[in-house]
Protein backbone atom coordinates (compact mmCIF):
# COMPACT_ATOMS: atom_id res chain seq x y z
CA UNK A 1 0.00 0.00 0.00
CA UNK A 2 1.69 3.08 -0.94
CA UNK A 3 1.01 6.48 1.47
CA UNK A 4 1.37 10.26 0.36
CA UNK A 5 2.93 11.00 3.97
CA UNK A 6 5.73 8.44 5.15
CA UNK A 7 5.25 10.15 8.66
CA UNK A 8 1.66 7.82 8.84
CA UNK A 9 4.35 4.39 9.03
CA UNK A 10 6.62 5.66 11.04
CA UNK A 11 7.77 2.97 13.57
CA UNK A 12 8.05 3.96 17.47
CA UNK A 13 11.04 1.49 19.05
CA UNK A 14 12.54 3.65 21.47
CA UNK A 15 12.47 7.18 23.06
CA UNK A 16 14.01 8.84 19.73
CA UNK A 17 11.71 7.52 17.66
CA UNK A 18 8.93 8.75 20.08
CA UNK A 19 10.24 11.98 20.32
CA UNK A 20 10.14 12.61 16.73
CA UNK A 21 6.49 11.47 16.19
CA UNK A 22 5.58 13.65 19.18
CA UNK A 23 7.54 16.57 17.35
CA UNK A 24 4.88 15.57 14.16
CA UNK A 25 1.98 15.74 15.83
CA UNK A 26 2.85 18.89 17.67
CA UNK A 27 3.43 20.47 14.70
CA UNK A 28 0.01 19.53 12.95
CA UNK A 29 -1.66 20.52 15.85
CA UNK A 30 0.39 24.27 16.05
CA UNK A 31 -0.07 24.72 12.40
CA UNK A 32 -4.12 23.76 12.33
CA UNK A 33 -4.13 26.75 15.39
CA UNK A 34 -2.34 29.00 13.18
CA UNK A 35 -4.07 28.47 9.95
CA UNK A 36 -7.24 29.30 12.05
CA UNK A 37 -6.46 32.56 13.49
CA UNK A 38 -4.48 31.83 16.34
CA UNK A 39 -1.12 33.54 16.61
CA UNK A 40 1.79 30.95 18.32
CA UNK A 41 5.01 33.35 18.75
CA UNK A 42 7.12 30.50 18.49
CA UNK A 43 5.69 26.84 17.57
CA UNK A 44 8.28 25.27 18.32
CA UNK A 45 7.99 26.27 22.35
CA UNK A 46 3.87 25.70 22.06
CA UNK A 47 2.71 22.40 23.35
CA UNK A 48 -1.30 21.87 22.75
CA UNK A 49 -3.51 18.72 23.49
CA UNK A 50 -5.65 17.78 20.14
CA UNK A 51 -8.75 18.16 21.65
CA UNK A 52 -8.17 21.71 23.02
CA UNK A 53 -10.08 24.27 21.51
CA UNK A 54 -9.33 27.81 21.05
CA UNK A 55 -10.90 30.86 19.12
CA UNK A 56 -9.55 33.40 16.77
CA UNK A 57 -6.84 36.30 17.72
CA UNK A 58 -5.66 34.87 20.96
CA UNK A 59 -1.76 34.72 21.23
CA UNK A 60 -0.09 31.83 22.81
CA UNK A 61 3.52 32.70 24.04
CA UNK A 62 6.46 30.16 24.28
CA UNK A 63 6.70 27.78 26.65
CA UNK A 64 2.63 27.60 27.49
CA UNK A 65 1.47 23.95 27.74
CA UNK A 66 -2.23 23.95 27.22
CA UNK A 67 -3.57 20.00 27.91
CA UNK A 68 -6.74 18.27 27.88
CA UNK A 69 -10.53 19.41 26.92
CA UNK A 70 -9.31 23.04 27.67
CA UNK A 71 -11.39 25.90 25.64
CA UNK A 72 -9.80 29.13 25.12
CA UNK A 73 -12.33 31.82 23.67
CA UNK A 74 -10.88 34.69 21.37
CA UNK A 75 -8.90 37.41 21.72
CA UNK A 76 -6.93 35.82 25.05
CA UNK A 77 -3.79 36.09 25.50
CA UNK A 78 -1.81 33.30 27.41
CA UNK A 79 1.81 34.16 28.66
CA UNK A 80 5.28 32.43 28.66
CA UNK A 81 5.69 29.14 30.64
CA UNK A 82 1.89 28.70 31.51
CA UNK A 83 0.26 25.27 32.49
CA UNK A 84 -3.57 24.92 31.61
CA UNK A 85 -5.35 21.81 31.64
CA UNK A 86 -9.11 20.95 31.27
CA UNK A 87 -10.25 24.70 31.79
CA UNK A 88 -12.77 26.90 30.18
CA UNK A 89 -11.91 30.56 29.15
CA UNK A 90 -14.11 33.15 28.10
CA UNK A 91 -13.35 36.07 25.71
CA UNK A 92 -11.13 38.55 26.46
CA UNK A 93 -8.47 36.75 29.18
CA UNK A 94 -5.21 38.19 30.23
CA UNK A 95 -3.04 35.32 31.47
CA UNK A 96 0.69 36.57 32.30
CA UNK A 97 3.79 34.66 32.54
CA UNK A 98 3.98 31.13 35.07
CA UNK A 99 0.98 30.64 36.13
CA UNK A 100 -1.07 27.14 37.27
CA UNK A 101 -4.24 26.62 35.92
CA UNK A 102 -6.37 23.49 36.41
CA UNK A 103 -10.15 22.57 36.09
CA UNK A 104 -11.42 26.00 35.98
CA UNK A 105 -14.19 28.47 34.62
CA UNK A 106 -12.66 31.97 33.94
CA UNK A 107 -15.09 33.89 32.19
CA UNK A 108 -14.96 37.03 29.69
CA UNK A 109 -12.14 39.73 30.46
CA UNK A 110 -10.38 38.29 33.26
CA UNK A 111 -6.78 39.09 34.02
CA UNK A 112 -5.01 36.08 35.92
CA UNK A 113 -0.92 36.04 37.34
CA UNK A 114 1.88 36.22 36.82
CA UNK A 115 2.74 33.16 39.01
CA UNK A 116 -0.71 32.44 40.19
CA UNK A 117 -2.02 29.01 40.88
CA UNK A 118 -5.88 28.43 39.95
CA UNK A 119 -6.82 25.17 41.61
CA UNK A 120 -9.66 22.49 40.68
CA UNK A 121 -13.45 24.18 41.15
CA UNK A 122 -12.49 27.87 41.07
CA UNK A 123 -14.88 30.01 39.16
CA UNK A 124 -13.33 33.61 37.95
CA UNK A 125 -16.45 36.22 37.27
CA UNK A 126 -16.67 38.13 34.35
CA UNK A 127 -14.10 41.15 34.85
CA UNK A 128 -12.47 39.91 37.95
CA UNK A 129 -8.33 40.29 38.50
CA UNK A 130 -6.25 37.56 40.17
CA UNK A 131 -2.68 38.93 40.47
CA UNK A 132 0.84 37.63 41.45
CA UNK A 133 1.18 35.28 43.77
CA UNK A 134 -2.13 34.55 44.11
CA UNK A 135 -3.71 31.09 44.98
CA UNK A 136 -7.98 30.49 44.17
CA UNK A 137 -8.99 26.70 45.81
CA UNK A 138 -12.53 25.65 45.05
CA UNK A 139 -14.05 29.49 45.08
CA UNK A 140 -15.93 31.55 43.17
CA UNK A 141 -14.61 35.25 42.15
CA UNK A 142 -17.51 37.80 41.78
CA UNK A 143 -17.53 39.67 39.12
CA UNK A 144 -15.40 42.94 38.77
CA UNK A 145 -13.67 41.57 42.13
CA UNK A 146 -9.58 41.43 42.69
CA UNK A 147 -7.34 39.70 44.75
CA UNK A 148 -4.08 41.60 43.38
CA UNK A 149 -1.27 39.81 45.32
CA UNK A 150 -0.02 37.27 48.16
CA UNK A 151 -3.23 35.81 49.06
CA UNK A 152 -5.13 32.86 49.87
CA UNK A 153 -9.03 32.44 49.10
CA UNK A 154 -10.07 28.72 49.50
CA UNK A 155 -13.79 27.39 49.81
CA UNK A 156 -15.02 30.62 49.35
CA UNK A 157 -17.52 32.67 47.12
CA UNK A 158 -17.15 36.55 47.08
CA UNK A 159 -19.62 38.78 45.52
CA UNK A 160 -19.39 41.70 43.07
CA UNK A 161 -16.63 44.26 43.44
CA UNK A 162 -14.40 42.71 46.19
CA UNK A 163 -10.85 43.81 46.83
CA UNK A 164 -8.60 41.27 48.63
CA UNK A 165 -5.51 43.05 50.25
CA UNK A 166 -2.56 41.82 49.90
CA UNK A 167 -1.40 38.54 52.37
CA UNK A 168 -5.28 37.77 52.89
CA UNK A 169 -6.12 34.56 53.80
CA UNK A 170 -9.33 32.08 54.47
CA UNK A 171 -8.29 29.88 57.23
CA UNK A 172 -10.98 27.22 56.12
CA UNK A 173 -9.40 24.21 57.52
CA UNK A 174 -10.09 22.98 61.21
CA UNK A 175 -7.75 20.53 61.22
CA UNK A 176 -10.26 18.09 60.49
CA UNK A 177 -12.93 19.58 58.04
CA UNK A 178 -13.17 22.61 55.69
CA UNK A 179 -15.36 25.39 56.14
CA UNK A 180 -16.99 27.91 53.99
CA UNK A 181 -16.34 32.02 53.61
CA UNK A 182 -18.81 34.07 52.02
CA UNK A 183 -18.37 37.35 51.24
CA UNK A 184 -20.99 39.88 49.96
CA UNK A 185 -20.55 42.58 47.10
CA UNK A 186 -18.32 45.43 47.58
CA UNK A 187 -16.48 44.18 50.81
CA UNK A 188 -13.41 45.52 51.54
CA UNK A 189 -10.99 43.38 52.96
CA UNK A 190 -7.70 45.11 54.54
CA UNK A 191 -3.88 43.76 53.91
CA UNK A 192 -3.37 41.25 55.80
CA UNK A 193 -6.45 40.19 57.23
CA UNK A 194 -7.37 36.30 58.48
CA UNK A 195 -11.17 34.91 58.14
CA UNK A 196 -11.36 32.60 60.12
CA UNK A 197 -13.76 30.15 58.70
CA UNK A 198 -17.16 29.33 58.82
CA UNK A 199 -17.61 32.95 58.31
CA UNK A 200 -19.76 35.42 56.53
CA UNK A 201 -18.50 39.37 55.85
CA UNK A 202 -21.89 41.43 55.09
CA UNK A 203 -22.25 44.14 51.89
CA UNK A 204 -20.40 47.14 52.40
CA UNK A 205 -18.76 45.89 55.27
CA UNK A 206 -14.54 46.09 55.57
CA UNK A 207 -11.87 44.14 57.80
CA UNK A 208 -8.96 47.07 58.99
CA UNK A 209 -5.45 45.75 58.00
CA UNK A 210 -4.11 42.91 60.37
CA UNK A 211 -7.22 41.60 61.53
CA UNK A 212 -8.11 38.29 62.55
CA UNK A 213 -11.90 38.02 62.00
CA UNK A 214 -13.36 34.68 63.35
CA UNK A 215 -17.02 36.43 63.65
CA UNK A 216 -19.32 37.47 61.16
CA UNK A 217 -19.38 41.09 60.14
CA UNK A 218 -22.96 42.79 59.60
CA UNK A 219 -23.43 44.76 56.39
CA UNK A 220 -21.80 48.12 56.35
CA UNK A 221 -19.56 47.61 59.27
CA UNK A 222 -15.66 47.73 60.07
CA UNK A 223 -13.99 44.75 61.72
CA UNK A 224 -10.90 45.37 63.64
CA UNK A 225 -9.36 42.10 65.21
CA UNK A 226 -5.97 42.93 67.04
CA UNK A 227 -3.81 43.11 69.71
CA UNK A 228 -3.34 45.96 71.38
CA UNK A 229 -0.38 47.86 70.78
CA UNK A 230 2.09 48.21 73.75
CA UNK A 231 5.37 51.08 73.59
CA UNK A 232 8.21 49.80 75.96
CA UNK A 233 9.73 53.39 76.88
CA UNK A 234 13.74 53.04 77.15
CA UNK A 235 13.87 49.81 75.95
CA UNK A 236 17.53 49.02 74.94
CA UNK A 237 18.46 45.78 72.84
CA UNK A 238 21.02 43.63 74.78
CA UNK A 239 24.55 44.02 74.09
CA UNK A 240 26.37 41.09 71.86
CA UNK A 241 29.35 39.36 73.40
CA UNK A 242 32.09 41.24 71.46
CA UNK A 243 34.20 37.97 72.82
CA UNK A 244 32.25 35.36 71.33
CA UNK A 245 33.43 33.29 68.69
CA UNK A 246 31.73 33.97 65.10
CA UNK A 247 31.83 30.50 64.25
CA UNK A 248 30.01 29.45 67.23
Amino acid sequence: MLVSDSDEVTGVNDRAELSYVESVLKWRVNESLMRSGVTLIDPDATYVSPEVRIGRDTTIYPNAHIYGKTQIGSKCVIGPSTWIEDSKFGNGVTVRASCYITNASVKNNVSIGPFAHIRPEAQIMDGAKIGNFVEIKKSKIGRGSKGSHLSYVGDAVLGKDVNIGAGTITCNYDGIEKHKTVIEDNVFIGSDTMLVAPIKIGKGAATGAGSTISKDVPEGSLAIGRARQTNIKDWKRKPKDKGRSKDK
